[in-house]
């Protein structure tokens, strides 16, 4: 029995009709300056109301932390830095990092999809240059490069979202792979949040946040010393081919 194919206009119109609500996302973001809710400033004066709140309404604050974070990651919009810092700050370490690591990879899955089947010609020609190193990694081996993308921040993550979405890797792939990738830095990032959400203003800095803070600087070397190896190795392979 042949399968009733889906009217071309249909699809048309639906691609139009998510187009249209992405834009109006962006665009409500703009109008109603939501990104001052976004700041370490802004995490810092409400804490306590937050931490009141989430504590009498924690699955429903879960589920919109975790809606929230997937917007912000599939519009590409600002604070996904400053969202992380409130999941460690709200929920812990680890159930931050989870709950972080659902949102973002929802949110990945969004704009993946996004790249895939609506601005495909119109992201190559803003990111062209810049997409084609990333689209090249993929063409040996998609799980190791996307990997590696996601372990070491070598790209920002809404262009690898965007640029593997332009790629032939398979969904699962792509979504287990981000899962993984992208896990080590949230729990580096909600252990901030948690210490950061330990102080007041009258304490002095403590281990705990002195250590959280050792972390981020830590993770942000880690694309300096992964160029330094590339460049290693690719001298020593030359150096390798040049003996008689």
């Amino acid at each position: 029995m042949n399968k009733p194919q889906q009217n071309p206009a249909t699809k048309s119109t639906g691609k139009w009709v998510l187009l249209a609500l992405i834009v109006l996302g962006i665009a409500a973001f703009s109008f109603f300056d939501l990104g001052q809710y976004v700041t370490l400033e802004s995490l810092k004066e409400n804490k306590d109301a937050l931490k009141a709140y989430t504590q009498e309404n924690y699955v429903l604050t879960v589920i919109l932390f975790i809606l929230i974070y997937s917007l912000q990651t599939g519009l590409s919009l600002p604070g996904a830095t400053i969202l992380t810092l409130a999941g460690g700050f709200l929920y812990g370490t680890f159930l931050g990092a989870v709950f972080v690591n659902l949102g973002a990879t929802s949110g990945a899955v969004l704009a993946f999809m996004v790249s895939r089947y609506l601005l495909r010609d119109s992201i190559e020609k803003r990111f062209g240059k810049r997409l084609a190193g990333i689209q090249s990694g993929f063409t040996d081996n998609a799980f190791s490069y996307l990997l590696t993308l996601r372990l070491i921040p070598l790209f920002p993550f809404f262009l690898v979202n965007l640029a593997s979405g332009m790629t032939r890797i398979k969904l699962s792939t792509y979504v287990i792979t981000t899962a993984i990738g992208i896990l080590p830095g949230s729990i580096v990032y909600t252990n901030a949040g948690k210490q950061l959400g330990q102080i007041n203003s009258k304490d002095i800095a403590s281990p705990g946040l002195l250590g959280a803070f050792v972390l981020l600087g830590l993770l942000s070397l880690v694309p300096v010393f992964y160029n330094r190896y590339k460049k290693s190795s690719a001298a020593k392979g030359k150096i390798d081919v040049e003996k008689p």
